[in-house]
């Protein structure tokens, strides 16, 4: 029963002592004993250790004054660095790789007194829209063993839709928290870049790449992120900035603030079932004492070519060094560095082939203008667009995905389209900016639907409100996935 709780319902009975850590972390692996076999959303489970860590929640809790997430099982993307425990980013290179180090999430999150269940599976080094191109196995979606999880994050994003844990973590470089958690019907949230640290992430992007909260709603969002914001010394992207209490503004008021309704990201290419699902967030917000208006968001249609020139050749660049020599385990027996280079990096999976081939190709010196430099040059131009639009409204509305949840395989030998999936989520990676995807429909089929919220730089308090109060007001709409999830949790 308590595998399908949220944080904010598990510390209010952790506290009052009326459960313990440890009883929420047996009703967890219970489920995932129950599940796991068809879902496969982990790499890694440390049950002992997960034990052992309950058991030192309960003792601080015992003593009264613990922190929020203190006994509250949490999973980890599988290219989040944890110490002694293996962190593969689902790939063959790394698959024998335990980190002598936690990335800086893990440490506050250990601070902060939760149990770590396991290391989730993702698309290879965080590749994919998916989590069909991990190279250990296939990820399914709990509302539809059918369909995928979204990707790359999608481990994380099953987990917690599933009741295989109260909330994870995932890497976002294009939508990799935000559209997985779209298609399992959770909450997802990308911080603004530099407010949570990257130390410890095995980067793909590090322009793009961002680590955030996977939660069952916005409040557990508002208290996870804020276990892991604040600056980091280890992270030289990291921003010094005074931070809020996330959870103590989500009950105030909207009225008068102004919600942005882009134009281009309500295009052909949306789902119809989702367009109408935007639409009536739009109205319940206005219900609320929002104002909607529409604006424009000019360079939009550009993004998907400037986000994948840009995080092609960044990826290219982050995946040299896993070569058998600097990082990464060396396959076969070579008689040259050459033919050694060759073997060990033909381990890769063919997206990071892919996107490693197409990123070179890229910072070729007959192409690095053509190509790179006039993608960058569009993605000022995107931030630009954000800080006009952000002169007339307080947060911007659109879909997170195009669609709902596809089938498995559908969209794997067609990497074009795949990639569509990021079609709305990509532009604020590439303006750094806070955007939180939250539930807001289901299909006639069943399915989850999506909407992404994004807001101002470090203006995660707004974003986090607006997502919270919408929320609440549609509560009774919120389903849970399939029976044999819902039967225990």
């Amino acid at each position: 029963m308590f595998s399908s709780m949220t944080i904010s319902q598990l510390r209010t009975l952790l506290r009052a002592r009326e459960v313990s850590a440890e009883e929420v972390v047996i009703s967890v692996f219970d489920q995932i004993d129950k599940v796991e076999g068809d879902i496969e959303a982990y790499v890694t489970l440390c049950r002992s250790e997960a034990l052992v860590q309950a058991k030192r929640a309960d003792a601080l809790l015992k003593e009264g004054n613990a922190p929020d997430l203190c006994g509250i099982p949490i999973a980890i993307k599988d290219n989040i660095s944890t110490a002694g425990l293996k962190t593969t980013c689902a790939s063959r290179i790394l698959d024998d790789y335990v980190p002598p180090f936690d990335a800086t999430v893990v440490t506050k999150l250990k601070e902060a007194g939760v149990v770590i269940v396991g290391k989730t599976n993702l698309d290879e080094f965080a590749l994919g829209s998916s989590t069909e191109n991990s190279q250990f196995h296939v990820t399914r979606n709990p509302w539809d063993r059918s369909r995928v999880p979204g990707g790359s994050s999608g481990g994380s994003a099953a987990a917690v839709a599933a009741g295989e844990a109260i909330a994870a973590l995932g890497s976002d470089t294009g939508g990799s928290i935000r559209q997985p958690a779209a298609f399992c019907g959770i909450v997802g949230l990308k911080p603004t870049y530099g407010l949570v640290s990257r130390y410890g992430l095995i980067p793909a992007a590090p322009s793009l790449d961002h680590v955030g909260p996977l939660t069952r709603d916005v409040r557990d969002a508002a208290l996870v992120l804020q276990a892991i914001a604040g600056w980091d010394g280890k992270d030289p992207t990291s921003v010094q900035k005074e931070l809020p209490n996330y959870e103590a503004v989500l009950s105030e008021d909207i009225t008068g603030l102004v919600v942005g309704l882009p134009k281009e990201l309500l295009d052909n290419e949306l789902d119809p079932e989702a367009k109408e699902a935007i639409f009536g967030v739009a109205n319940v917000l206005e219900s609320l004492g929002a104002r909607v208006e529409a604006i424009s968001l000019p360079h939009a249609e550009y993004a998907m070519a400037s986000f994948y020139l840009i995080a092609s050749a960044e990826i290219s660049s982050s995946l040299a060094c896993f070569d058998g020599v600097r990082l990464g385990k060396r396959y076969g027996e070579a008689k040259d560095t050459t033919s050694m280079f060759m073997k060990t990096r033909g381990q890769l999976g063919i997206e990071a082939k892919r996107r490693i081939l197409v990123g070179t190709a890229i910072l070729q010196e007959d192409n690095y203008t053509t190509y790179f430099v006039k993608a960058q040059k569009v993605r000022t131009k995107i931030r630009e667009d954000f800080q006009q639009a952000f002169g007339r409204c307080d947060v911007i509305l659109s879909p997170t995905t195009p669609t709902p949840a596809f089938t498995l395989g559908h969209k794997l030998d067609r990497p074009v389209i795949m990639y569509k999936s990021d079609v709305y989520t990509s532009l604020a990676n590439l303006a750094g900016i806070p955007a939180l995807s939250v539930p807001c429909g289901y299909t006639e089929g069943g399915l989850p639907l999506g909407m992404q919220i994004m807001g101002k730089p470090f203006d995660e308090a707004t974003v986090l409100k607006v997502g919270h109060l919408y929320e609440q007001q549609t509560a009774s709409e919120r389903r849970l996935p399939q029976k044999e999830v819902k039967a225990n949790g």
